[in-house]
């Protein structure tokens, strides 16, 4: 069959290279629609039920909320396992399914059995669920903040519940509407709320209850319709305004009448402008601000959507209040443009250096620049392949490519080509007929094509077995397997096609073989070492045996690791206090120790730290709980540039345990949230 498929590469050669050229494009196109990342996404396939209770101790959210709705879940289909946590005022259960499984589909599911749960839970409690996200999601980080002296309209400077309105009316509605963004999360500030504290005696002294107050607000909070009129051929609608629009409207309800008297709101309780019980924190710096969170929609490529997100906060910014600013300060866009240039930088030179040594070992720049043409061809064959598998870009799918590996059968292919035309025209003592030319081109690629496809075909046999991992090691090294299967297999295809009909094509007809100078000197060094190895082939052979021997010993005694740490740059700061640690004693404690850092590590260039649970329980943490992110410098900008980043995070290390009451666990951005949702903890040892 492949003597069949040479013979037709020849013969139509042209027809090959417009379909290797239709090839290219279609992998140029497919490299515009690569998803991009930094890693793979190992997280499970996992719906998240979070359930606000306000009020509830966490052993009343247990029974009352988690219990039933834990239990409720019991046989869906495709179901591995559940876990849950009940924290004051919140029950998060993660319902994990099994992998393959759609996400959509498990949310049906999930939301279908949570509609038959709602009568087991208590009144006004409803359950949510999280938002359709992964370990990558959270892609953009911002805070909002007002300069030094930035006032409002009324004169009076800005609060953390202001920049909060201003976060959830303004911000985060736009925000929101970026396509690939699935949720915005809020922490920090204050939610403002019309709190109206009743005084009991005076309401007893009315003959009123706490439940006439309710019902006299709610029913003084509406806007009535009725109807419309005619009138000299006009429409007029008809409506009562009840709203509220102002405290002193709240003031004003309306509650009863006692002898002809009208009591309101303002004769029997007290009625202001206050503050919710939050449940989180956020600071930057040693001070606190708003923080906001852009997750991504599972799928979507990072270095797309936060781009998009940028773009719109740019853009959000120029429609804020004077003196108030959203300021970015973690863009996954960084991390993955420094993963993608490290790939490519390593792809270009591993590319060039190919180059060179098959100009220099071929002697033929014709035959070089050939062989060399397979590598972008093969890698423009895997682009479409990882596009079409949904396969993303990243450090472990594009950095396992061995451009050796991959032209190996290419270069086999053309030396034979360049060394039987040489025989060839030296044998006729004359250039070669176009005839002739291509009979030895067919016949110099049927000699090895033989051994050329086997050696191949090992080698992608061998990363078979990859596929047939599952959960997270599936995740993590699937994408690898794929990867350079398909390039292989796509260098397979191009040594047989595109190849032959190239040499046929472009090769001179004046071919000469010879040895350059570096294959004379590596012969003459070679000739007596060989010499020698055989006459003393008892001696090589112990030799060798006591090698390899040695080197097991030595390799038993290594250290191993699931899959080396990527180096992210920033790290991460998780401060753990006592648990009864209250949520504003965790604050203070938090902003003490981001003040220190910042005083003593100038190559820091910001800190900024989640306290407790968001708005979104995406990352349900109590308040004794502290999720710092450490945003470094440029290493070329620290004073010291030669200093690692290992020596740094040391003696952050060292500075941080000075401060008494705090323990830590320092990680990185993204391995913190993997930890946390594929196992439930964040640390990569855990006792459970």
């Amino acid at each position: 069959m492949f003597e069949r498929i040479i013979r037709f590469s020849i013969e139509h050669r042209w027809l090959v290279l417009l379909a290797v050229l239709g090839m290219a494009a279609l992998g140029a196109y497919s490299y515009q629609k690569l998803p991009i990342d930094a890693v793979p996404d190992i997280t499970n396939v996992q719906v998240q039920i979070n359930t606000a209770a306000p009020g509830y101790s966490p052993l009343e959210v247990e029974q009352r909320i988690t219990y039933p709705l834990e239990t409720v879940m019991a046989g869906l289909p495709k179901l591995e396992q559940t876990r849950s946590l009940s924290r004051y005022g919140l029950s998060q259960i993660t319902v994990i399914f099994e992998e393959g499984t759609d996400i959509y589909f498990a949310r049906q599911l999930v939301n279908e059995r949570l509609g038959g749960a709602k009568d087991q839970l208590p009144e006004g409690v409803t359950p949510t669920l999280g938002p359709i996200s992964t370990g990558l999601g959270e892609i953009y980080f911002w805070t909002v903040e007002a300069e030094e002296g930035a006032t409002k309209s009324d004169g009076t400077p800005y609060t953390p519940a202001d920049l909060r309105e201003i976060q959830d009316w303004i911000i985060k509605p736009q925000v929101r509407n970026v396509p690939g963004v699935t949720e915005i999360n809020t922490i920090g500030g204050y939610a403002k709320e019309y709190q109206i504290a009743p005084n009991p005696d005076t309401l007893r002294s009315f003959g009123l209850t706490l439940q006439d107050l309710i019902e006299a607000v709610e029913q003084n909070n509406n806007n009535l319709g009725a109807g419309y009129i005619e009138k000299r051929g006009e429409q007029y609608l008809v409506r009562a305004p009840g709203q509220m629009q102002s405290v002193e409207d709240i003031r004003n309800t309306l509650i009863s009448n006692v002898d002809g008297t009208p009591v309101r709101l303002r004769d029997v309780a007290t009625v202001e402008v206050g503050k919710e019980l939050r449940t989180g924190a956020a600071t930057e710096n040693g001070r606190e601000v708003v923080l906001g969170t852009a997750f991504m929609l599972i799928g979507e490529n990072s270095r797309v959507v936060s781009r998009a997100v940028d773009d719109k906060m740019k853009e959000i910014n120029l429609s804020l209040p004077e003196g108030v600013k959203a300021i970015t300060v973690y863009d996954r866009t960084v991390l993955v443009d420094k993963a993608i240039s490290t790939v490519k930088k390593n792809l270009t030179e591993g590319a060039i250096l190919v180059v060179v040594i098959l100009f220099l070992f071929l002697g033929n720049i014709r035959a070089a620049i050939l062989t060399a043409l397979v590598i972008p061809l093969a890698m423009l064959f895997t682009f479409t392949g990882m596009v079409a598998n949904e396969v993303s870009a990243n450090l472990m799918s594009l950095g396992a490519l061995d451009f050796g590996i991959i032209i190996d059968g290419a270069v086999v292919i053309v030396e034979n080509c360049v060394r039987r035309l040489a025989h060839a025209q030296s044998h006729h003592g004359r250039t070669l007929t176009l005839s002739e030319r291509l009979h030895e081109v067919f016949a110099a690629a049927k000699e090895v094509r033989r051994p050329l496809l086997y050696g191949q075909l090992i080698i992608m046999i061998v990363y078979l077995p990859i596929f047939a991992l599952t959960g997270v090691e599936g995740k993590m090294f699937s994408p690898m397997a794929f990867t350079v299967v398909a390039a292989l297999f796509g260098a397979m295809i191009l040594s047989v096609t595109f190849v032959p009909a190239a040499v046929a094509l472009f090769i001179g007809k004046r071919v000469t073989e010879k040895e350059n100078f570096l294959i004379r000197n590596a012969k003459r060094a070679y000739a007596p070492a060989l010499d020698a190895v055989m006459a003393n082939k008892p001696a090589v052979l112990t030799f060798a045996v006591v090698v390899v021997i040695l080197s097991g010993l030595v390799g038993s005694r290594m250290g191993s690791e699931f899959v080396p740490s990527l180096n992210e740059g920033d790290f991460a700061i998780q401060a753990l206090r006592v648990p009864a640690t209250s949520l504003s004693q965790s604050v203070e404690m938090q902003q003490q120790l981001e003040r220190k850092l910042m005083d003593e590590f100038p190559e820091i260039e910001r800190i900024f730290a989640r306290t407790g649970t968001a708005e979104v329980a995406s990352d349900a943490m109590p308040p004794n709980i502290s999720d710092g992110y450490v945003m470094l410098k440029p290493q070329e900008q620290w004073p010291d540039p030669g200093k690692s980043r290992n020596e740094l995070l040391s003696e952050v290390q060292a500075s941080a345990a000075e401060l008494p009451g705090n323990n830590y666990a320092f990680s990185q951005p993204i391995q913190l949230r993997f930890n946390e949702l594929i196992s439930g903890v964040r640390a990569a040892v855990a006792v459970k």
